[in-house]
């Protein structure tokens, strides 16, 4: 049994093969081509904190899969990542444990992937300026992956934090080459960005409707429970609505959930799963001045994808080590 730790999986995992691999396992999750049921959500008691148990299946890759990943509000306080995980692969035909990855990098990795993807597909060709909204390693990949499919030269990041947007603006300049401003407001983002992602921690939204311009896409990642949103109503209702998977979005998108409570809205309003127009079955984009909304709560088929990816990578490159149990 092979361990990749996250050192590792970055290495093995690059933002590209994951763009690439996310669109691969949205269209075998929307063919019926592979099997991810819906999370079991463990809220601890106490400290807020919750973890996830999610289980997938594709079977052209003769891989079962289990990421169990935590989401604890507290830890930042504590010196400890918000988001912590571990994957688990299995050999189909055997059942027999083939592989344990660092699940915290993995799951940003194809996080940042997803809305590469969608961008991808939704964004106008001739987007160059991105506004992130969040300033963790979440938001770090959505703006990594936005740039692999894009030719972003200027990004503008925003978050309550001003030493960790700071520090964030500074790394992401380096390392991807292009200009990355602090924003001191949603607005200041917003001016003249082709490409939004909200990768927060919010249970608000965290623009306003009119800052948002005709043509803009948007990826909004953060929210995974169905009470909390990051991006207002007005704005889903008048956007192409697409999502990961319908079942897991309408079980747990806040952002679409609390307008739907409403009756601004039903189910008919998404457009499509990503999945359907990766496949050719749907169209993207219809007009410059759309807005579109990629709205994903994370499906465990990305986890099993991008770990089976990671595995071909560190094979490649030698990478990892061989465990008996």
């Amino acid at each position: 049994m092979r361990f990749l730790s996250a050192r590792e999986v970055v290495q093995a995992l690059p933002m590209a093969r994951a763009v690439e691999a996310m669109k691969t396992a949205f269209r075998q999750l929307s063919d019926g081509e592979a099997v991810a049921p819906t999370r079991v959500h463990i809220e601890a008691q106490g400290p807020r904190g919750d973890a996830l148990f999610m289980p997938s299946y594709i079977p052209a890759a003769g891989r079962m899969g289990l990421k169990i990943v935590t989401v604890y509000s507290g830890n930042t306080g504590l010196g400890l990542p918000l988001i912590q995980a571990i994957v688990v692969v299995l050999d189909a035909a055997t059942g027999t444990p083939a592989a344990i990855l660092d699940g915290t990098s993995l799951t940003a990795i194809r996080t940042g992937a997803a809305s590469g993807a969608a961008t991808d597909l939704l964004a106008r060709p001739e987007a160059t300026v991105a506004a992130i909204f969040g300033a963790g390693p979440q938001a770090r990949t959505q703006l990594e992956a936005v740039c692999s499919v894009r030719g972003i030269r200027e990004a503008r990041v925003c978050d309550p934090d001003a030493a960790r947007t700071a520090a964030f603006a500074a790394e992401m300049a380096t390392r991807l080459g292009i200009a990355v401003h602090v924003a001191r407001s949603s607005s200041e983002a917003l001016s003249g960005a082709d490409v939004v992602c909200a990768a927060t921690t919010s249970g608000r939204p965290v623009f306003a409707d009119a800052e948002v311009a005709p043509g803009t896409h948007i990826n909004a990642i953060g929210s995974y429970r169905p009470h909390v949103r990051e991006v207002p109503e007005e704005t889903v209702c008048r956007a192409l609505v697409v999502v990961d998977h319908r079942p897991a979005a309408l079980a747990e998108a806040g952002d679409l959930l609390i307008p739907m409570e409403k009756g601004l809205f039903g189910p008919e309003h998404i457009y499509a799963e990503l999945g359907e127009i990766v496949a050719g079955r749907k169209p993207g984009r219809q007009s410059r001045r759309q807005v579109t909304l990629f709205k994903s709560v994370g499906v465990a088929v990305q986890d099993l994808a991008a770990a089976c990816e990671a595995l071909a990578g560190a094979e490649r490159l030698g990478l990892g080590v061989e465990l008996q149990l």
